[in-house]
């Protein structure tokens, strides 16, 4: 599994909008969690997406253009997983 830092970057320039997606998602208003919050969540969730997606070997089929729909969708669930296990941390 090699890693490239072009993919890192594009985890987390990706990982932003996917925060803010989360964020409108999980907490049903437009700001989310906030502006800052949304995008260190979608950060994070963007690395945990994009290594998980590449472990496993998960390909979409979506295409290849720098930034695409399916490293979109890593970051997403990266995101709702970081969320996840915030969540469970919290509960404890």
């Amino acid at each position: 599994m090699n890693i490239t830092w072009s993919e890192v970057i594009v985890w987390l320039v990706i990982g932003t909008l996917a925060g803010s997606l989360v964020g409108i998602i999980v907490k049903h208003r437009r700001r989310g969690f906030g502006i800052l919050a949304n995008i260190v969540i979608g950060l994070i969730g963007a690395l945990i997406g994009g290594l998980l997606f590449k472990v496993f070997n998960i390909n979409l089929g979506l295409g290849s253009i720098s930034i695409n729909f399916e490293q979109l969708v890593a970051a997403f669930v990266g995101s709702l997983i970081f969320l996840l296990i915030i969540w469970f941390i919290r509960k404890f």
